[in-house]
């Protein structure tokens, strides 16, 4: 076992000290030492109640026949972030989580891991990490919060809410109804109950076997979701005790056949814009070369199958496991034949094709057919052309029909909180195409989510007139004409730095274009008078991160060499 480095032998005797001043016993020596990640933080609504995960893993490792031993990370909420300087720390911090799965790991020569995530940066962080350990791994989430409800019975979410602040602010909501909103949209634990960011990516490890069936779909804090938590812990111990335990390493499941499986049931359920940026940085810790450009040849040949708030406000994750759950969906995309590697591992010892062998879709009206699907080809695209080189991302899924092809006119801001000032004040109107630039990680730094224009201009009636590019990124909450990821950014010289307003943008999503209509003799002689601008960054982690972090079509991974 990888711990007999800090448990056998003589000159181990100190270490075997300070060990049984935690409790362990003679016994314990001979049983695998396990890491249990708990990213438990009271601020989070998906993590508040993780503590009693740890609890329940530690007690079913015990039973098992393996030693648990606890730690946490940091965690950052999104939706308390948002709309403030806080919102820089959110990305970066996944980096720390996965310094910190790494650091606990290696530092202590634990055998397996068990990683207990739920909300954005933090599973992302945490695959990150175990990647870089390498042992015997498996991710049981905290799981979805259900949906809420106004009095009337509509269901509601977090994307109600941002949204209702723009309606709010035109005159089209009143203090009331505002009220209501902000008390029921988020009734309970869990991660925010849409297909967003956090309920993306926890869906996606399900697709990469390296959790559980039902790992992104069933409810937090319910008997199904314990039982979920208890037989992961079980399975943790089943997986070190094999005969040959490193054929279980995380390497070995989540692997290139794995990150293609990703995309193909992110393509299906039109997830979060954001995965894109976790998915890059997750294959190069893999080991996996995995091109932008691949995302576009996968989204052709997947349907867009299952709709999901904020692309559908009526249906949200319970809706999805009431249907048939993330099985469902990749058997339904399997039957196109060739799309999905139904050969590859999981950590429950069954192939992906042997785990949706017997599954099917239960409600048709929540998981469509192939031959009924919302579009035949999937729910993210890569767009490229002089204004994104390397790259930009749009959640086609979250799009009006009649946005998919749109010229307008540049409205440009040089961060966030001018966009909104804007947007507010009604600078922006119908046919403009709002530019936020110096929001990449770089330039952010920190590419800190911007769902707050993005609602704003849903709620102000112009989702079907106004769209947004930037060289930030968006909250899963998002929808509309909203494109991100723009590579090169402006802090590294990007094109998107040059445009000036009234400057014509050209989106087409059905050809993976984004444009801007100026002459190059124009843009060269811009580039001549162009300085950068320069913010003062009073934070030393935010300085140190903004020196060493790539940009998004790199999956604003930090650089490992100068």
């Amino acid at each position: 076992m990888r711990s007999d480095t800090i448990k056998c032998g003589f000159d181990k005797t100190p270490h075997r000290s300070l060990l049984r001043a935690t409790g362990l016993k003679d016994d314990d020596f001979n049983k695998p030492f396990i890491g249990v990640a708990n990213s438990h933080i009271d601020i989070i609504p998906g993590h508040f109640f993780l503590q009693e995960y740890g609890r329940i893993v530690k007690e079913a490792i015990r039973e098992a026949g393996g030693v648990p031993f606890e730690f946490n990370t940091i965690g950052v909420d999104d939706g308390i972030a948002m709309g403030h300087d806080g919102m820089l720390y959110s990305l970066p911090s996944r980096e720390l989580i996965a310094d910190s799965i790494e650091t606990v790991m290696n530092a202590h020569k634990l055998d397996g891991l068990i990683c207990i995530p739920n909300c954005d940066k933090i599973v992302p962080g945490m695959l990150m990490g175990a990647l870089r350990v390498n042992v015997p791994t498996i991710f049981v989430s905290g799981g979805p919060m259900k949906a809420g409800h106004k009095k009337d019975g509509t269901p509601i979410d977090l994307a109600t809410a941002f949204e209702a602040v723009g309606k709010h602010a035109d005159g089209k909501m009143s203090d009331e109804e505002l009220y209501e909103i902000e008390c029921e949209a988020c009734p309970s634990g869990g991660s925010c109950s849409g297909m967003f960011t956090a309920n993306s990516m926890n869906t996606l490890c399900e697709a990469m076997g390296v959790a559980l069936p039902g790992n992104g779909t069933v409810l937090a804090m319910t008997p199904e979701r314990i039982e979920m938590v208890k037989a992961a812990a079980k399975r943790i111990v089943e997986m070190l005790q094999d005969e040959n335990p490193a054929k279980w390493n995380i390497r070995n499941i989540l692997n290139d056949k794995a990150i293609h499986n990703a995309f193909v049931v992110d393509m299906a359920m039109g997830g979060s814009s954001n995965t894109v940026l976790h998915m890059l940085s997750i294959a190069k810790e893999a080991g996996v070369d995995f091109d932008i450009t691949q995302i576009n040849t996968i989204s052709k040949s997947v349907a867009h199958i299952a709709k999901i708030s904020p692309s559908l406000s009526t249906v949200h994750m319970d809706d999805i496991n009431r249907a048939g759950g993330v099985s469902a969906v990749m058997k339904e995309v399997s039957r196109r034949g060739g799309v999905l590697h139904t050969d590859a591992m999981t950590v429950t010892g069954e192939t992906i094709g042997e785990r949706i062998k017997d599954v099917f879709v239960k409600d048709p009206n929540i998981i469509h057919t192939n031959e009924n699907a919302y579009s035949p080809v999937g729910g993210l695209s890569i767009l490229f052309g002089n204004l994104a080189k390397e790259g930009a991302v749009v959640k086609t899924a979250g799009i009006a029909p009649g946005m998919r092809q749109f010229k307008g006119r540049a409205i440009c801001f040089n961060s966030q909180q001018e966009a909104i000032a804007g947007i507010v004040s009604h600078k922006v109107k119908s046919g403009d195409v709002v530019v936020i630039r110096y929001e990449g990680p770089k330039g952010g730094p920190g590419m800190q989510e911007m769902l707050a224009p993005t609602a704003l201009i849903m709620g102000m009636g112009l989702g079907e007139s106004v769209a947004l590019i930037t060289d930030g990124r968006f909250s899963g909450a998002t929808r509309g004409a909203s494109i991100g990821h723009v590579s090169p950014e402006a802090a590294e010289g990007g094109l998107i730095a040059l445009i000036e307003d009234g400057d014509e943008i050209e989106i087409d999503v059905d050809t993976y274009l984004l444009q801007l209509n100026v002459s190059y003799e124009v843009l060269e002689q811009r580039r001549l008078h162009w300085k950068p601008i320069q913010k003062e960054i009073p934070s030393k982690w935010l300085k140190r991160y903004s020196l060493l972090v790539s940009n998004a079509s790199n999956g604003a991974a930090l650089k490992t060499e100068l």
